[in-house]
């Protein structure tokens, strides 16, 4: 049975990614006590495969019964039951411009007296523990439902296969930092496609641009020392059991640079047998 703990802060997006894990075939139930996660856990098998894909949402809602969390995965453990958690991510200043377009209220609100900045900033800390320890994190500050739904299901379908799954990632700084990354490479100081009138509206995508791009020196250069440090990195991120490795390569748009070396390190992945997603966060900015 696959079994996913899903989690991450007020206003990341949980609600859609249940929706996408029911959409690929999960059994979800949202905002549950996390002392039952071992109970709809064992009703699960009991169901002899009926229900053999299960999300279950487990996050600040629950007031102090989040405190139970870990008793609940520490339940899971004893009785051999296997898991993983997905944990969604957020730019602060997303999540208050989220909170007020949907004039929901925060769920900690009350315990900070009506401010929203704090409200995030004391769930964070509350979350700490259990981000640090996620099988899966997803930052959706800059993602479009479609892009998060795409992204879930590049995992989780791919799952059945078992190893590291590498997300392969191109991003812009000029937007931020994507918060999930786990190594992030800049490539701004290669020759920018941006000032070739020709190229300026194209992307990293279009071969015109990935020509440019790679026919420097220093771009073959950067690229091979880049793919021989994966290459050295990716055992020892398996060795120490992590299942999910995102690689963020960034230029100043998220356009150009970023995506050729993004789609070179995933091609270079694949021929050598390694999960790979390929996310180009900021390509339509």
């Amino acid at each position: 049975m696959d079994f996913v703990i899903v989690t991450g802060l007020s206003g990341a997006g949980k609600s859609r990614a249940i929706n996408a894990l029911e959409d690929i075939g999960f059994y979800c139930v949202d905002n549950i006590p996390p002392k039952l996660i071992v109970k709809i856990a064992e009703f699960c098998l009991k169901s002899k495969g009926q229900i053999d894909r299960v999300a279950v949402v487990v996050d600040a809602r629950g007031g102090a019964l989040f405190h139970d969390l870990f008793d609940g995965m520490d339940d899971l453990r004893k009785n051999k039951i296997e898991f993983e958690v997905l944990f969604l991510e957020c730019n602060d200043d997303i999540l208050v411009r989220r909170f007020k377009e949907t004039r929901r209220k925060h769920p900690l609100l009350d315990t900070v007296k009506g401010e929203i900045e704090q409200a995030i900033l004391v769930e964070r800390e509350l979350l700490k523990p259990i981000r640090a320890m996620a099988t899966y994190t997803i930052d959706t500050s800059h993602l479009s439902p479609a892009q998060l739904k795409e992204q879930i299901a590049n995992i989780f379908l791919g799952n059945v296969t078992g190893g590291m799954l590498v997300n392969s990632m191109s991003f812009g700084f000029k937007y931020g930092l994507p918060l999930e990354a786990d190594l992030v490479f800049d490539v701004r100081c290669l020759p920018n496609p941006f000032y070739i009138e020709g190229l300026r509206h194209k992307t990293g995508l279009d071969a015109e641009v990935r020509e440019y791009v790679m026919e420097f020196p220093q771009s073959r250069e950067l690229a091979k020392k880049l793919l021989d440090l994966i290459d050295f990195l990716l055992p020892q991120y398996i060795q120490e059991g992590k299942s999910q490795l995102v690689v963020a390569i960034g230029c100043t748009g998220g356009k150009h640079r970023s995506v050729t070396f993004a789609e070179l390190i995933a091609r270079h992945l694949s021929e050598n047998g390694v999960r790979v997603n390929i996310n180009h966060r900021d390509i339509q900015k």
